[in-house]
């Protein structure tokens, strides 16, 4: 009988693993993660491997990294910036957060009306938001709950829908690829997966995940939570490298099939359709509803988390900040999904680049990334982003005398050069005036 009980904490131990890691997929898994993949397969030809390769660098691993980070901090957003500064980090949780309860969050109401619920009901956008934010504040305000309900009950009804549609497919589909309409696949794929705002993402709900840990009192020390955290975060990465794969291939495959001018939302519905038949239009509807959904929860409950954090822990923040949360999702959830997402490009522009070097930073060796390499290198990604931030806004020829010189900005990607740079060049400057020998005074 002795080994019952080690065995069992065991089981225990994995199992809460588990729950975690559907959590954070379905939490990650959201509007954009649904209609970006299959379009990008359709319109990439024999290059679908190229644009997985660029999409799952920025909606997968980046993401997964911001996990990693979270399980080394175990606090909230504002340990992401604050070796820069704490004004800074103030600045940038604010607008982090300021941005996703605005554009992402409503977003997935958005999807849920034009995909879920216009086929099935002759129904307003108002009212879809409506009822739609009503039951993420019931959610959100019962936040002890979220990690248990979505991984044990939510998460795997969208897996079992997605690997269906995929497995179709992929198996009856034949592999004839058309011509690919993309130049840059790789670069094309990087800056499509900004728009799951997995990066973003990343940072918010992993201060959920903190939370929602020691509220269930599953804590333990510091690396037993490390530990859980990271080995979730990895599961949850590798799950949606499976599912944007394979529906990226799907798209791909039945490239024949459906117009090539299908906007994003009509393509994946046509694509159920083909694979899953008369049943397709309800099992598409719970699965944008349960996808999406699961991302709205996840986006206000880590804002309210951190505006309670900001005001003593106190409950009536956390309560204002949920309702205003609810509130401009039913807003901006009667919007065009296209136009929400033409609306989020210069607001992505603004903050993924600094998003990803503050989560590069936050996961790296603590001995590469001193509060000084932190400052130089974010300083230098803010001031280089502003050339694609301006292309974002259309201003772009204001700028080409001098992002002509600098690599990568076709690509729009043209921080990261001088980003790396700074790293490097931070680090050899500290490392050379730690390696000065000290000068004796003559009256020593």
């Amino acid at each position: 009988m002795p080994y019952i009980y080690p065995v069992k904490f065991k089981w225990k131990k994995q199992e809460a693993t588990l729950i975690m890691a559907l959590a954070l997929f379905s939490l990650f898994f959201g509007a954009g993660d649904l209609i970006l993949p299959p379009q990008l397969g359709l319109k990439s030809g024999g290059d679908w491997w190229l644009l997985i390769l660029g999409f799952s660098i920025s909606a997968v691993f980046i993401p997964i990294l911001g996990i990693m980070a979270h399980a080394k901090l175990q606090g909230t957003m504002f340990d992401f910036g604050k070796k820069v500064s704490p004004w800074f980090s103030l600045t940038y949780c604010y607008a982090v957060y300021a941005i996703s309860i605005t554009l992402p969050s409503p977003r997935t109401a958005s999807v849920t009306h034009e995909m879920g619920v216009a086929p099935l009901f002759d129904s307003s956008p108002l009212l879809t938001s409506t009822i739609y934010f009503i039951l993420v504040f019931i959610f959100v305000m019962n936040r002890s709950r979220i990690m248990d309900i979505i991984g044990k009950f939510l998460t795997p009804a969208i897996v079992i829908i997605l690997l269906a549609i995929i497995g179709v497919s992929v198996f009856t589909a034949s592999w004839d690829f058309g011509v690919s309409i993309i130049e840059q696949p790789v670069s094309y794929g990087i800056l499509e997966g900004y728009q799951t705002f997995g990066a973003v993402g990343a940072v918010v709900v992993g201060g959920v995940v903190i939370v929602s840990l020691n509220l269930k009192q599953q804590s333990g020390d510091y690396n037993q939570k490390r530990n859980m955290i990271a080995r979730a975060g990895w599961i949850a990465g590798m799950g949606l490298l499976l599912i944007y794969g394979g529906l990226i291939l799907s798209g791909a495959l039945l490239h024949d099939q459906f117009d090539p001018d299908i906007n994003r939302t009509g393509l994946v519905s046509a694509i159920s359709s083909f694979t899953l038949g008369n049943q397709a239009n309800l099992l598409l509807s719970v699965l944008i509803s349960l996808a999406c959904f699961t991302t709205a929860v996840g986006i206000v409950t880590g804002t309210a988390d951190f505006v309670k954090s900001r005001f003593n822990n106190s409950q009536t923040a956390y309560t204002l900040t949920a309702f205003t949360g609810s509130l401009l999702g039913v807003l901006m959830g009667q919007l065009n999904v296209d136009y929400i997402i033409a609306v989020a490009v210069p607001a992505l522009m603004f903050i993924y680049p600094v998003t990803i070097v503050l989560i590069l930073l936050n996961a790296m060796p603590e001995k590469w990334v001193s509060a000084a390499v932190f400052k130089w290198v974010v300083a230098i990604t803010v001031l280089f982003s502003i050339p694609d931030f301006m292309n974002s806004l259309g201003w772009g020829e204001y700028m080409n005398p001098i992002t002509r010189y600098i690599p990568f900005t076709k690509f729009n990607l043209g921080w990261t050069i001088p980003a790396l740079l700074a790293l490097l060049l931070a680090n050899w400057y500290q490392s050379r005036n730690k390696q000065k020998p000290k000068i004796s005074s003559p009256n020593s």
